[in-house]
């Protein structure tokens, strides 16, 4: 025997801003163990990252104070994993008792508290007006009990398979054909100037020197990137190219992906002449703007790579600067490789995530940061 849905006036207001925060603001469900009565939405793109919306009764103010201490706690967890400093969170209560001080409410601006009874107080509350005006015209629907309940299911569900499409777009495995081009660029001329017996010479016409750069041979810039002073720097740099490139190639696109390989490179060779005086060669500037890159991507993903971010990659381009310390190391190329990659990912966009705010900031900054580096290696350091 099947169970028959219960379709109260509360069950209908929850069904309906289901409906809306999902379909219509990108909010996705969170998964909490323990947690009964309440439905936590999270969309960490929008001003409140957190929707709650809490069906269970609170009759008097320890009951609200607790449900507040329970929400603390798991934001915590929700910062730590997502990357996030700030994580503002919007309650719905839907069954709160008249013995709970409306004093209470929003006491805490980085988690406010609304009361709604009915669902005319959401078109009525000033800040569910505020942060979604059109709420109101997104609530209406002309199905009615059964019929409404089928309507908002089948929608969440259709809704919910196509961001599921988009994600598994982005993160299913993809060859990554540029990565093996520039790994086996690196390994050619390499090889091939070794066994021809000219390979000093070729360092010393193609790596990153700044008074030839600056005497006009700007292609420096670039070939340099491809030279490695031995076999053991050549191999390094190309097992990191394969970890690092092949993810990233994957996720944002083998367009986006040389763009940001050689901005990466020549940022990277311009920090170097601008705070070294000897030659340098190595993909590492470029690499390191990859692993800006992929901790970028990373943010924008932190939901699913929040972990992966702050446990593994961030702590190893921490360790190579450490690393890049020592004698013999160009750390600058690393530096200006790794700031490079990150703003060159931020006026590419990630798709589906970056506003057109976000990548215009983005170019802007790229070009600036591009232009000044130009100044400060061939004005102030001629």
């Amino acid at each position: 025997m099947n169970q028959e849905i219960k379709l109260d006036d509360k069950n209908i207001i929850v069904m309906k801003l289901l409906h809306y925060f999902i379909t219509e603001k990108n909010y996705n469900p969170i998964i909490l163990q323990g947690v009964e009565d309440e439905i936590w939405l999270e969309n960490m793109e929008e001003d409140y990252k957190v929707i709650r919306i809490v069906s269970n009764y609170i009759h008097n103010n320890e009951q609200f104070d607790f449900d507040k201490f329970k929400t603390e706690r798991i934001v915590k967890k929700i910062k730590r994993k997502t990357l996030s400093f700030n994580v503002n969170v919007l309650s719905i209560f839907l069954d709160l008792g008249e013995n709970v001080s409306k004093d209470l409410l929003n006491s805490n601006p980085n988690s406010l508290c609304i009361n709604i009874n009915e669902e005319s107080d959401l078109i009525k509350n000033g800040i569910i007006k505020e942060q979604f005006p059109d709420i109101s015209k997104k609530l209406k629907f002309n199905e009615k009990g059964i019929e409404l309940f089928v309507k908002i299911t089948n929608d969440i569900n259709k809704h919910n398979e196509k961001d599921a499409k988009k994600v598994d777009n982005v993160f299913k495995p993809k060859i990554p054909i540029i990565t093996y081009i520039l790994i086996l660029i690196n390994v050619i001329i390499f090889a091939g100037s070794t066994i021809l017996g000219n390979y000093n010479n070729i360092i010393n016409a193609f790596c990153v020197y700044g008074p030839s750069i600056r005497a006009g041979e700007y292609y420096r810039l670039i070939t340099g990137i491809f030279l490695h002073g031995n076999i053991p720097h050549l191999l390094f740099n190309c097992w990191v190219l394969y970890v690092i490139g092949s993810q990233l190639e994957s996720f944002i696109g083998k367009f986006k992906y040389i763009i940001i390989y050689f901005i990466s490179g020549i940022c990277g060779s311009l920090f170097s002449i601008i705070f070294s005086s000897y030659p340098s060669v190595g993909a590492s500037g470029a690499i390191f703007g990859l692993m800006g890159s992929l901790i970028y991507f990373g943010y924008h993903y932190r939901v699913y790579l929040g972990n992966y971010v702050k446990t593994q990659l961030i702590p190893l381009v921490v360790l190579n600067l450490i690393i890049g310390m020592s004698p013999g190391i160009d750390n600058f190329a690393h530096i200006g490789g790794l700031i490079g990659g990150t703003i060159a990912t931020m006026g590419l966009g990630i798709d589906g995530k970056s506003t057109t705010f976000e990548k215009t900031n983005g170019i802007i900054i790229t070009i600036l940061f591009i232009a000044f580096s130009i100044y400060m290696a061939f004005v102030i350091r001629t």
